[in-house]
């Protein structure tokens, strides 16, 4: 077997005098049998200086490893939920986790629903306020005929505890606008019976305070940082202490104790407003579901009338003497 020659130095390349091989010398079948099975080669016979140790075998070639994306990789394990998640995943009472209001639209659209409501409630309550205290023949009607103002507490409760505590009829329209409606017409009779009883200056007076108050705490309530939502056992607790306190000034008849009630409850419906305003506008712990439109004007629209109420309660005086 012929040897394939050496290459070429520079000096004999730049000067002329080498001579490359024009075609490849002859090369034994053997060795090429021989050398496809080491090296896994597959140039075929004829191939030069494949026995030439200046020119050593092509490695085999190795292919990269595969990245290829796997589309239905193994789901990594649940972690389990630590006491806080596990608390803040709880819904109870139409109130949800802030994750809930995702779509900053979607929230947008919801407050603005609300808000829309509850100035036609507002409007409402207010006309059927302005008819009972500036006209007398309303005003006798009224004080002549208490059993629709009892009628009218007695549907007012009825239509809370539908709306509050059955989440089909409030999240079905229209069944909820009509019970909301009906529930604001006894709420707005019940508000005008009792101005009715004060002169035109207190119920103006009260007004007045009552507007200032409401937006005072709804814009307080949008711009803090305090988590109000997360104080609604206190709050709880705070409305049945006023409850029982109300009784005992049913039966005192103190005017210490009725101006003492006043205040408080007054104070308390604020804290309410900025608990329901949190709810609504979002961004905190717990939040109302975007369906329970009706059920969050109806939070709104019970704590305005109330606060004015006391407000009434605190700054005016019985026309009734």
């Amino acid at each position: 077997m012929s040897a394939a020659p050496p290459p070429p130095s520079y000096e004999q390349a730049t000067a002329g005098e080498a001579q490359f091989p024009t075609s490849p010398p002859p090369v034994n079948d053997t060795y090429n049998t021989q050398y496809n099975t080491q090296y896994g080669s597959d140039f075929g016979p004829g191939y030069p200086h494949q026995n030439d140790p200046a020119y050593p075998p092509p490695t085999a070639f190795v292919p990269p490893p595969t990245t290829d994306y796997n589309p239905d990789p193994d789901p990594a394990p649940s972690r389990p939920m630590n006491a806080d998640e596990a608390e803040s995943a709880v819904e109870s009472g139409g109130f949800e986790s802030s994750s809930s209001f995702s779509d900053k639209t979607v929230r947008r659209m919801f407050i603005r629903k609300v808000y829309l409501i509850l100035m036609v409630q507002l409007l409402c309550t207010m006309g059927f306020i302005a008819l009972f205290v500036l006209n007398e023949d309303v005003k006798m009607f009224v004080w002549r005929n208490s059993w629709i103002y009892w009628m009218s507490y007695a549907l007012f409760i009825v239509f809370f505890i539908f709306l509050v505590c059955c989440e089909k009829i409030r999240r079905s329209y229209p069944t909820n606008v009509i019970m909301l409606a009906l529930f604001t017409l006894c709420l707005s009779y019940m508000a005008g019976t009792i101005s009715s009883t004060y002169d035109t200056k207190s119920v103006l007076i009260a007004f007045g305070i009552c507007a200032g108050v409401c937006l005072g705490v709804t814009i307080f309530s949008i711009q803090t940082k305090f988590d109000f939502t997360t104080c609604g056992s206190v709050l709880f607790m705070c409305s049945l202490a006023l409850f029982l306190f109300g009784f005992i000034c049913i039966f005192t008849y103190n005017n210490i104790l009725q101006t003492v009630y006043a205040g408080l409850g007054a104070l308390l419906f604020s804290a309410f407003l900025a608990f329901d305003t949190q709810l609504i506008i979002g961004g905190k712990r717990y939040e109302i579901s975007p369906e329970d439109y009706v059920f969050a004007a109806l939070n709104l629209y019970i704590d305005m009338v109330y606060i004015f109420l006391f407000l009434l309660r605190l700054v005016g005086g019985s026309s009734n003497s």
